[in-house]
């Protein structure tokens, strides 16, 4: 395995997931791949979602940093935190063009493994945007959470943007959050956009989710079409 061709956002993505899984092996830990925000504006490579949403994007040795400035502003909107994992040849760039909050792991090639380094801690975002957190759940997600807290009169035909303003206003910054990560984890038929073609970044052929000790969709990947709206 050459340093050329072992950085690449397939293998960096393998790795990281496996450290991932080691790392939050609770049953309330839920890792996603490609988790869509801001109603399928971006997506992030993985995401670990337990009492916060913390994203990693990879940038692979043969990735570029083109769509870095706006994946980074659809990401601050959403995330509790963010990292970066790119291989270690993008490090410096990273470094000047993420904010100051997000980490940043560089990946290397040594003995024929990826080694990861920690160049910079994730804290947490100081700046989400409440409505884009409420994007993360479906129509009949929000109109649940609507008719738990008996808002949802008047709402149940309107579209769906009503519905996360209405949460948004009914709620402080904390209990939305913690709402919308609930939603998440509770999900059991998730579904994801079958990636555009790469625009010098890599893709992975098929999403997933994992939670801990439990085989992904029973030993089965699957692949979906489009997002449920």
């Amino acid at each position: 395995m050459s340093g050329a061709s072992a950085a690449t956002d397939t293998s960096i993505r393998g790795a990281l997931r496996a450290r991932l899984r080691t790392q939050f092996p609770g049953e309330d830990d839920l890792i996603i791949d490609e988790l869509g925000l801001c109603q399928g504006g971006a997506r992030v490579d993985l995401a670990v979602i337990n009492g916060a949403i913390h994203g990693y994007e990879i940038k692979g040795g043969r990735d570029t940093l083109h769509r870095l400035p706006s994946q980074q502003a659809v990401y601050s909107l959403v995330l509790d935190r963010a990292t970066v994992v790119c291989a270690s040849r993008h490090t410096e760039n990273v470094v000047q063009a993420v904010p100051s909050w997000w980490g940043i792991e560089a990946v290397s090639v040594a003995s024929d493994r990826l080694e990861f380094d920690l160049v910079r801690h994730a804290l947490p975002n100081p700046c989400s945007d409440p409505l884009a957190v409420a994007q993360l759940l479906w129509r009949d997600e929000a109109l649940a959470a609507l008719a738990e807290l008996e808002l949802d009169g008047g709402l149940r035909s309107q579209p769906r943007r009503y519905l996360f303003r209405a949460l948004v206003d009914a709620l402080e910054r904390e209990e939305l959050g913690d709402l919308v990560r609930r939603s998440l984890k509770m999900r059991t038929d998730w579904r994801w956009p079958v990636p555009p073609a790469s625009n010098g970044d890599s893709f992975p052929s098929a999403a997933r989710s994992s939670r801990s000790r439990v085989r992904l969709h029973d030993g089965r990947s699957a692949r979906y079409s489009g997002l449920r709206r």
